[in-house]
């Protein structure tokens, strides 16, 4: 066997050293390695969505939204069959999808608004407050008054809720803000006050409002009527509003044309250079009633 000489190794000395400035850079290079893992857990850990105590999105909410839309242009305004509806919803949901619901603006509704144009005729503008199911079942009856929601964005929109969440890019279908929370610029509030101002900027002739005559105030200042429509009229385009004071045929009426809210309404009205005039129980609307009630004193 061959003799081999090992040579001793004195200590355990590196093959290379890094200079004092190499180690800092590294470490400073590692530290802003972990802060960018940490930073990016942070942004895109999956986060619960905020609860709230109202009522969730509605369920299906785009297919009741697809299909609303079809069933107008397609069936009942039938004019307006050139209207995209996927782009309408694709429009709509983006002004308050991954959004915080109480911080919703009128500007984001801008787009949708700029997107569905719809021209209603002079003269067949019918406003409500506190009487909707009543306005409702007159202007299908009448055929050619449009309230708010005999509109396409207010015929899709009727009824349903809906709002996003910041952590998801999907709507809210565990729940929405209520109004007892202190959120009104929820999606809700701000898409009727968007799609209401419209509806009466582009109002002209003689325009019509049907109130609620069974309540002690048939004018409300708060309502919707009262603090966005009835300002957003154009003088230049409507010389008349007509206010139809309508009562529930089984209630005892507790105001009428001369009431003071009325006569609120009428100030306001004049003030803004209109005409104003008043109705108690339009004739026609009162026929309405009368088919669930024929038999009532007030229907022969």
């Amino acid at each position: 066997m061959a003799n081999y000489e090992f040579s001793q190794v004195s200590g355990d000395r590196p093959c290379c050293r890094l200079s004092r400035k190499a180690q800092i850079c590294l470490g400073v290079g590692l530290v802003l390695l972990i802060a960018s893992v940490v930073i990016a857990v942070i942004f895109l850990w999956p986060r619960a969505p905020l609860v709230w105590k109202g009522n969730p999105t509605t369920k299906h909410f785009p297919e009741i939204f697809l299909g609303r839309c079809l069933v107008y242009t397609q069936i009942l305004r039938p004019e307006m069959r050139d209207q995209d509806c996927k782009k309408i919803l694709s429009t709509f949901k983006g002004a308050f999808v991954s959004k915080n619901p109480c911080n919703i603006t009128r500007e984001d509704y801008e787009p949708l608004v700029q997107l569905v144009t719809q021209t209603i005729p002079c003269d067949k503008t019918l406003f409500w407050s506190k009487s909707k199911h009543l306005a409702h079942e007159y202007t299908r009856v009448q055929g050619k008054m449009f309230t708010l929601e005999d509109t396409l964005l207010g015929y899709i929109a009727d009824d349903l809720m809906w709002c996003g969440d910041p952590s998801t890019s999907d709507m809210n279908y565990d729940s929405c803000p209520h109004w007892s929370e202190n959120c009104p610029d929820n999606p809700v509030s701000v898409f009727w006050k968007v799609i209401s101002q419209k509806f009466a900027e582009a109002a002209c002739g003689v325009v019509q409002v049907m109130l609620n005559g069974s309540l002690s105030e048939p004018f409300y200042r708060n309502s919707t009527f009262g603090s966005v429509e009835v300002f957003n009229l154009d003088p230049n385009k409507v010389h008349k509003l007509q206010a139809w004071v309508m009562h529930n045929i089984e209630a005892d009426s507790s105001n009428s044309c001369s009431g003071s809210s009325i006569n609120e309404l009428k100030l306001i009205v004049q003030k803004r250079n209109m005409t104003f005039a008043c109705q108690d129980n339009y004739r026609p609307v009162r026929f309405v009633q009368c088919v669930k009630n024929p038999e009532h004193a007030s229907c022969s």
